[in-house]
């Protein structure tokens, strides 16, 4: 899928122009979701240095992502013009009618089938080294 993701108030806490805290378990989701071969693009307000600094900030916490702004990287706009339409199957965004899901629960969302029960975690552990097996029977 190709899955659009704000920056400001969804990869990081609010404090544009500044960069802020990176939101609970946003990069291991993302870095999740890319190794399930999902096209990542940040879609986000920003632009000029700014946008730089979110695209380098990602990059260093481990996304690089497949565009930036733009619906594939060959998109082409002309002098100062940039498109704010995105074409995605899943939009990430923090001013989503309800807010920002949590992060856990966006990967619920795109991965409902990969949800094991702590039951069926279990059935997979060896029954004699087994610490959750002591703690809870069976």
């Amino acid at each position: 899928m190709k899955i659009a993701v704000d920056f400001d108030g969804t990869i990081v806490e609010h404090r544009y122009p500044a960069i802020g805290k990176e939101v609970l378990f946003a990069f291991d989701t993302l870095r999740a979701l890319q190794e399930q071969r999902h096209q990542l693009i940040l879609w986000t307000y920003r632009s000029g240095r700014e946008l730089d600094e979110a695209v380098e900030y990602c990059k260093k916490n481990g996304i690089v992502f497949y565009a930036v702004n733009k619906n594939y990287p060959e998109e082409v706009f002309k002098e100062g013009e940039i498109s704010r339409k995105i074409q995605a199957d899943f939009y990430i965004d923090d001013r989503n009618i309800g807010g920002l899901p949590g992060w856990g629960e966006i990967w619920q969302m795109l991965n409902p089938d990969l949800n094991p029960t702590l039951e069926n975690e279990l059935k997979n552990l060896p029954r004699n080294k087994s610490f959750l097996r002591k703690l809870f029977g069976n």
